[in-house]
């Protein structure tokens, strides 16, 4: 079985238990870590081109524009073939209820026939929002497993949790 976690990950400003604070790795990257570290699976950091501001508050009128427009931030990057893997991780922070929009960027063009998709969502008190929902209207072909919600203030403490979730899902 081969693995692969696609995420997005935001460092700076980010809302963290209650405030706006400066944090050095992103939470969804800490969890694409444990997966990578304990599972095998080959990473696949999302990057625009155009970065977010880097101010929280700008950052996430931005992502509520990009939402609404139902906008495809151009990467810097994208995967053309994930055939040879079996399990996709796709992973992000909940942004109005869903993956950032460059997520969708990068997923759009894939061919998700016969792999298993695990979403995994970063969250400061939204939970998995309505990103699974997202993920099917966006990945047809593929098998689904319930998603992991990780409480973005807790990430960088929340191995076992990813763990214990990867163990009952792959």
């Amino acid at each position: 079985m081969k693995n692969l976690v696609i995420y997005y990950s935001r460092s700076g400003e980010n809302y963290v238990n209650g405030s706006i604070k400066n944090i050095e790795k992103g939470n969804t990257e800490y969890v694409a870590e444990y997966i990578r570290d304990n599972f095998g699976a080959d990473l696949f950091k999302v990057e625009t081109v155009k970065e977010y501001a880097k101010h929280y508050m700008d950052c996430i009128r931005e992502a509520q524009k990009e939402l609404d427009n139902d906008e495809r931030p151009v990467l810097k990057k994208y995967l053309n073939d994930i055939s040879e893997y079996d399990n996709i991780f796709i992973a992000g922070p909940c942004w109005w209820g869903t993956y950032p929009m460059a997520i969708f960027s990068a997923i759009d063009n894939l061919d998700f026939n016969g792999k298993k998709i695990l979403p995994i969502m970063t969250h400061e008190g939204s939970g998995i929002g309505h990103c699974e929902a997202d993920l099917r209207k966006h990945i047809k072909g593929a098998q689904f497993t319930k998603g992991l919600a990780i409480h973005g203030g807790s990430a960088s403490k929340s191995e076992n949790t990813v763990i214990n979730w990867v163990k009952k899902s792959i």
